[in-house]
């Protein structure tokens, strides 16, 4: 396995798209090929660029750009990031590393215009803690 691999597989797994960094991190940390330094790096930018590359999606929303299908919109997840949003603003986005509402908080922030500084600063801060964690969680 490359660091390329782990970044894309970060960025993937922080989209819409199915995938599971996390595995691949673990195994990669296991086999003590790279430095646990660069592992973190590459995938916590992999994933906080996936993050926003939700932001985008859902600013394009927004816009009129995309057209988001009605059920996405009525989801529980999508409602629950977006009153999260609205109660407290640009930090919620630092639990955008959690499972099932990450990914909505990442696509509402855009929706509701988070600025994309604060949106990549908060993003990139629970992306990151995520592997952090991994790390002296697991090692």
């Amino acid at each position: 396995m490359t660091l390329l691999t782990l970044f894309f597989s970060g960025f993937t797994s922080a989209t819409l798209l199915p995938g599971s960094s996390e595995a691949l991190f673990l195994y990669m940390l296991s086999e003590q090929t790279y430095n646990t330094s660069l592992l973190i790096l590459f995938a916590g930018i992999g994933n906080s660029l996936g993050g926003m590359t939700n932001w985008l999606l859902g600013l394009l929303i927004r816009k009129g750009v995309y057209k988001k299908k009605q059920k996405t919109q009525e989801s529980k997840s999508y409602n629950k990031a977006e009153k999260l949003l609205q109660n407290y603003g640009a930090p919620v986005l630092f639990f955008s590393f959690l499972p099932i509402i990450g990914d909505p908080l990442c696509v509402v922030s855009g929706f509701v215009k988070i600025s994309w500084l604060k949106a990549l600063v908060f993003i990139s801060a629970g992306k990151f803690f995520r592997y952090f964690m991994l790390t002296y969680i697991v090692f």
